[in-house]
């Protein structure tokens, strides 16, 4: 499970890393703009030494500046929560969503060192011009069998964006609606933004 989450991780930060020209990103298929972000990014992480080392501050800075703005948190955090997000006052959800995108950010930081020589190929894509929402499927190739790597993805008026991930079969969303589900039936809601919070104090004092 902890190979499975870190390669997610890895994956995700590195290919969702590089959404910084919106003018662009509006015009450009869901596909292109995966593979094309993807291979940007991931060649910068190859030659940063810096996070190959597992520069933390340098990895957070990165995937907060690059790739928060550009993750649809309230809906990857709503379908996380599930049914109780619309339980939630609006507070609760704003500290949800707080807590959540900084969890992610903390755990996920601390993969993209274990980029080394991972390559990608995709699938064809298999959507409508008038889709709003689609699958884009990948392959991670490196030392061992090949990866699966799927992402959904939904077009907005600033461009497409990644609201969840899939790697070996499990959606991340998913595993995530599981964990909340039971924090917030032993704890109930507030239960589970104390929980969330102490896991990232938890990993903000590791990281220090």
């Amino acid at each position: 499970m902890m190979k499975r989450r870190s390669w997610l991780a890895a994956l995700m930060m590195t290919t969702a890393g590089a959404f910084a020209i919106p003018a662009l990103a509006q015009d450009e298929a869901p596909d292109a703009l995966v593979k094309r972000i993807s291979s940007d990014v991931l060649a910068a992480v190859k030659a940063d030494p810096a996070i190959q080392a597992g520069d933390v501050n340098r990895i957070i800075a990165l995937v907060d500046s690059k790739i928060m703005p550009n993750v649809n948190f309230t809906r990857m955090t709503s379908s996380a929560v599930g049914r109780y997000w619309r339980q939630a006052t609006p507070e609760q959800q704003k500290q949800l969503q707080d807590e959540f995108k900084t969890l992610l950010v903390r755990t996920y930081s601390g993969a993209l060192g274990e980029v080394k020589d991972q390559t990608l190929s995709f699938r064809p894509m298999r959507a409508k011009p008038e889709d709003t929402e689609v699958v884009v499927r990948s392959e991670v190739k490196g030392k061992g069998d090949p990866i699966q790597l799927d992402y959904r993805m939904e077009k907005t008026p600033t461009g497409w964006k990644i609201y969840d991930l899939n790697v070996l079969g499990v959606w991340l969303v998913e595993t995530y609606r599981t964990q909340f589900a039971q924090e917030i039936g032993s704890k109930g809601i507030d239960g589970l933004i104390a929980s969330l919070a102490q896991r990232n104090k938890s990993n903000t004092a590791k990281a220090s």
